[in-house]
């Protein structure tokens, strides 16, 4: 804009419009003349977009400046995290390398247990051998010691057998003599 001297006053000055390039006059004010420009719709309309443009900037800064609020949360607490993260991992790595010693030592042990089993294993196959040598023994001697006990038996008991039937007959003998004697004096009584 060019300002022009109108009657003593300094008066701004419109250019030329873009549409028509040329000036127009308008009064304004007290003795200034104001040369003006045209403006057509479509400038108009641009005008109230790019009104409408600012105030959605306006208005979408709010919530924006919030959400930065937000984000700035979420990164302390990220942050916080990370920070406690990194002496948990310490503790972590701590206790994962005293367990494998704990399970080394546990290896080397139970090694020392298999080793010993496998000698227990070789007494046991041993004992076995041992009780089998020994109950073959045992059936052996019983069956050399079983026939001449047998034997033995069948010979007591034989003689058991006989000496009972032997007192059995002689007291059959014995009852038989003094029945036949009763008899006899009982005949030799009546005869009298």
């Amino acid at each position: 804009m060019w300002t022009g001297v109108t009657h003593g006053r300094v008066c701004p000055l419109a250019e030329t419009s873009s549409v028509t390039a040329a000036p127009v006059r308008a009064r304004v004010g007290r003795g200034c003349v104001r040369e003006g420009v045209r403006v057509s719709g479509g400038e108009i309309a641009a005008l109230i977009a790019a009104g409408a443009f600012a105030m959605l900037v306006l208005v979408l800064a709010v919530p924006i400046l919030r959400l930065r609020r937000t984000v700035d949360a979420a990164t302390r607490a990220l942050n916080d995290v990370a920070d406690r993260t990194g002496p948990l991992l310490g503790n972590v790595t701590t206790t994962v390398e005293n367990v494998n010693t704990a399970l080394t030592q546990v290896h080397t042990s139970l090694d020392g247990v298999n080793l010993q089993l496998a000698r227990i294993d070789t007494i046991t196959t041993h004992a076995q051998t041992v009780t089998a040598n020994v109950a073959n023994l045992a059936t052996i001697v019983s069956a050399a010691a079983a026939n001449p006990l047998v034997k033995v038996a069948a010979f007591t008991y034989g003689v058991r057998k006989a000496a009972a039937q032997r007192r059995h007959a002689e007291e059959e003998r014995d009852v038989r003599d003094e029945l036949k004697q009763r008899r006899r004096a009982a005949r030799r009584g009546g005869i009298r």
